[in-house]
């Protein structure tokens, strides 16, 4: 941030009085710009026991598998996001989305809400941040090829759970991994 958003002029990195962190503050009006984590919302997509993924034609990560998922909208609910983003990415509809995981991924600020979902059919094609869209049974997962550590980590704690039916809320952090390399030279 480099100017304030009520008068324009430029701002600075303090710590205000009473806070315990840097904020910008304007220089001018004394205006305290916060910054908070951006909220995504997603979901594990099923049918039958396989899992709907979306192959990525988005940077980052392009041509690289990901859960639907993206960022919460400002006026929509939790839910109203998770079923939009899987709408807009794979053009499935959704019923019972069941919250399953909150991921903390905050070197890059960001809260991640996973929901278990179960897909009202097989009607269900790219949109247009997606290549492909494809049902995976467990064994078929493109774990090399997974866009996010978000994802791989969601995807794992899934398929721990199935065998037992039992899927508790989970509350994880998610650390940074090294950066692979996509075939598209990435």
């Amino acid at each position: 941030m480099n100017f304030c958003s009520h008068c324009g002029a430029p701002v600075t990195l303090r710590i205000p009085e009473g806070d315990d962190r840097s904020r910008y503050s304007c220089v001018a009006c004394g205006a305290i710009h916060y910054q908070n984590p951006k909220m995504v919302v997603g979901c594990v997509p099923q049918w039958q026991g396989k899992i709907l993924l979306c192959r990525r034609a988005i940077e980052p990560r392009y041509g690289w598998w990901t859960l639907p998922a993206g960022y919460l909208e400002n006026g929509e609910t939790v839910t109203e996001g998770a079923r939009r983003e899987t709408l807009e990415e794979a053009g499935a509809a959704l019923h019972e989305l069941i919250p399953y995981g909150l991921y903390n991924i905050c070197h890059v600020n960001q809260i991640y809400l996973m929901f278990r979902a179960q897909l009202n059919g097989l009607n269900f094609s790219p949109g247009k941040e997606s290549l492909e869209v494809r049902l995976f049974e467990e064994k078929e997962i493109p774990w090399e090829d997974l866009a996010f550590p978000v994802i791989e980590q969601t995807l794992a704690r899934y398929i721990a759970d199935r065998p037992q039916g039992v899927f508790p809320f989970h509350i994880e952090d998610v650390v940074r991994r090294m950066s692979r390399p996509s075939a598209e030279g990435g």
